[in-house]
């Protein structure tokens, strides 16, 4: 007798891809944010749209949205948007987490202070590498 469970190929299954290193304290995001006048929010923008990215699986956040959520309030709200709408359940589900949405407060702080709504994105993305 034979079991039908050793005949399955796994040489062809999809792996997904591995979650680029981006552990960051928030406090960092936050000094950094405010030394170069928002400018460090854009490579941080860039780099958190790829961790999502890797999370989920798939595109959540293009990198053109990325880079210009750093110079323009109207795509940051949408940057925080997504990345509180799509992005952070998966990293709940990850980290073992309790599923919350921040998506309004992200969006509340992503138009004042995004250097604030990046800090809270940051902690949550840390709690990938531990």
């Amino acid at each position: 007798m034979t079991d039908n469970n050793s005949n399955v190929e796994s040489w062809n299954t999809p792996t997904p891809p591995p979650i680029p290193e981006f552990k960051v304290d928030p406090v960092v995001v936050l000094i950094l944010g405010i030394v170069t006048c928002g400018l460090y929010l854009i490579y941080w923008n860039i780099k958190a749209a790829d961790v999502m990215n890797a999370v989920n699986g798939r595109e959540v956040i293009s990198q053109p949205i990325a880079i210009f959520a750093g110079c323009c309030y109207p795509i940051n709200i949408y940057f925080f948007y997504l990345v509180g709408k799509e992005g952070l359940p998966k990293v709940y589900e990850r980290t073992n987490s309790p599923q919350k949405d921040d998506t309004v407060l992200l969006l509340i702080l992503g138009f004042f202070i995004p250097m604030v709504a990046a800090m809270i994105v940051q902690s949550d993305i840390n709690k990938l590498y531990k």
